[in-house]
């Protein structure tokens, strides 16, 4: 049977899967997001990051879906739901990266963002692409 890992922060510490909670991974990079503190965390196909420009963000890159979890250190509303064996997520948006730009399609507003300076390389190893 696979084991779920999770890992979080710089030194990549692993985290015990019986008690994780997803509400918990995005108050933590939302913390970090506040405080202009890069970090990446993954669980399971999950990618959240956070940025020393004080954005963060939940990314799944199997379907290249998007969730803004903080701007400018601020933390932004998003809708998560678990149970002791399902998780849903309120995806706002899409993304894609193009080169060095990181391209967010928000679907309510039809708004597309394009930033520059997010940590791609970094993400890249974890399966952003």
């Amino acid at each position: 049977m696979g084991r779920r890992v999770i890992k979080r922060g710089s030194g990549k510490r692993l985290l015990d899967p019986k008690n994780f909670r997803l509400a918990d991974e995005v108050r933590y990079i939302q913390s970090r997001a506040a405080e202009h503190d890069g970090r990446i965390v993954t669980v399971n196909q999950l990618v959240l990051f956070s940025t020393e420009t004080g954005d963060a963000w939940l990314l799944d890159p199997s379907d290249r879906l998007a969730a803004r979890l903080a701007r400018d250190g601020d933390p932004e509303p998003v809708y998560v739901e678990e149970t002791d064996t399902t998780m849903a997520v309120g995806w706002k948006g899409s993304y894609r990266i193009d080169g060095p730009a990181f391209v967010y399609s928000d679907r309510e507003t039809g708004r597309i963002s394009t930033i520059l300076g997010y940590p791609l390389r970094q993400l890249g190893s974890f399966g952003v692409s």
